[in-house]
């Protein structure tokens, strides 16, 4: 923890946290000043004018970055019969039906995101205690209730990142690796705020995103200058 402490304090003599930064400078400094061993995630934090007490003025949904997010996702899948077999063709790590359920149950959850069919939706709202508070519930709107599991896992081994606002109004979201290069990065991070920016509600009048940060999982937040992803 000390020498955590010592890093973080020499790495605040490398940046100034009240500067706004172009993308370019912000993932460089970054980079430069990573201190840790592993590959850290490149965070991306959208604060939104909203009030996020009026349910018309929060905002949910998924995207598929277009460069990946430089992670292994374990998808479980559950289904029965056709959409089984149709669901360990296409790449799922584990396919069940009564007995992933039982798993789940029993608190064994090694997966990152559960999909499933309509079908199956009645027994797995029985386990939405667990589900819920873990961030793995199935939704349609994210595409993780569905018939076409073929795309769904596709679309989520590819770098498929779901994403809704904090109680604050701030939408945060993993959008690649830090040692991805820059080109990569400046491309998801653009993509995510098009698509933040376009699920503006109609309630809100006037500036929609009022800051944009980005950070390294052991870094600090750098505000971005929007300009640069529009």
């Amino acid at each position: 923890m000390n020498t955590l402490s010592k890093n973080r304090k020499k790495i605040l003599k490398e940046i100034d946290l009240k500067k706004v930064y172009t993308i370019e400078e912000a993932i460089n400094l970054l980079r430069e000043n990573s201190f840790v061993k592993f590959d850290e995630t490149l965070d991306i934090a959208i604060k939104l004018n909203i009030d996020s007490n009026k349910t018309d003025q929060n905002i949910r949904g998924v995207i598929n970055l277009p460069k990946g997010i430089g992670k292994t996702i374990k998808i479980a899948v559950m289904a029965k019969g056709d959409k089984a077999k149709e669901a360990k063709e296409n790449g799922a790590d584990i396919v069940g039906d009564d007995e992933l359920s039982n798993k789940i149950l029993s608190g064994k959850i090694d997966f990152d995101i559960l999909i499933t069919t309509p079908d199956m939706m009645p027994a797995v709202g029985k386990l939405a205690k667990i589900l819920g508070p873990k961030g793995l519930m199935p939704n349609a709107k994210f595409g993780t209730v569905t018939q076409d599991l073929s795309s769904a896992i596709k679309n989520t081994k590819l770098g498929q990142v779901r994403f809704k606002n904090d109680k604050s109004g701030i939408v945060h979201a993993g959008v690649g690796k830090i040692k991805f290069k820059n080109a990569d990065l400046l491309e998801n991070i653009k993509a995510f705020y098009d698509v933040i920016h376009k699920s503006k509600p109609e309630a809100i009048k006037g500036s929609f995103i009022k800051k944009v940060t980005i950070a390294s999982t052991m870094g600090f937040g750098l505000t971005i200058n929007q300009g640069d992803l529009r």
